[in-house]
């Protein structure tokens, strides 16, 4: 993709949330690659390459690693199962877990690098300075606590220009 610069001037925080939407429509771009190159979406990828790396993961502790929802993986999981990448058991010590293990099929998926979302973010690594990583993984972990607190915050009521979001809930008219 062609460097496009900013628009200058940008204020606060919106040259970094540029950047943030980059990189997701980067990722969304490279996992409708994956798909038509190796078979899977980069999130089928990942959710293989942790089952891979916990044979035997519940779907909970799954969701848990992905910060997703239970009934969002159900749906990848299933797909991923239907096309013979994983078996899905219950568990022999609690009938109401189920576990996950991959196929022979799905350990060709598992092994897989070249051509992965997983690659070029290794070799973005690979070039990144010694502090750079640790750095930017402390401001991404703070940016995804603070994107988790707003989805679970009461809506604002309203925003009112230079007194940031009021959280108090708006009157019920009768």
């Amino acid at each position: 993709m062609p460097e496009v610069s900013a628009p200058r001037g940008l204020p606060g925080s919106l040259p970094f949330l540029r950047l943030l939407w980059e990189i997701n429509h980067g990722l969304e771009s490279a996992s409708k690659h994956m798909a038509r190159h190796l078979g899977v979406t980069g999130p089928q990828r990942f959710v293989v390459r942790l089952i891979g790396q916990f044979p035997g993961i519940s779907a909970g502790d799954l969701a848990a690693m992905l910060h997703s929802d239970p009934s969002t993986l159900t749906g990848v999981l299933r797909r991923l199962q239907s096309r013979g990448l994983l078996i899905r058991a219950r568990d022999s010590f609690d009938a109401r877990r189920v576990l996950f293990r991959l196929t022979p099929r799905g350990h060709e998926i598992d092994q897989i690098s070249a051509g992965t979302i997983e690659d070029a973010v290794r070799v973005a690594l690979r070039h990144a300075g010694a502090k750079d990583v640790p750095a930017a993984s402390k401001l991404l972990r703070r940016i995804a606590a603070q994107l988790f607190a707003l989805a679970s915050a009461p809506g604002p009521s309203r925003v009112t220009r230079g007194k940031g979001l009021r959280l108090a809930r708006p009157a019920l008219r009768r």
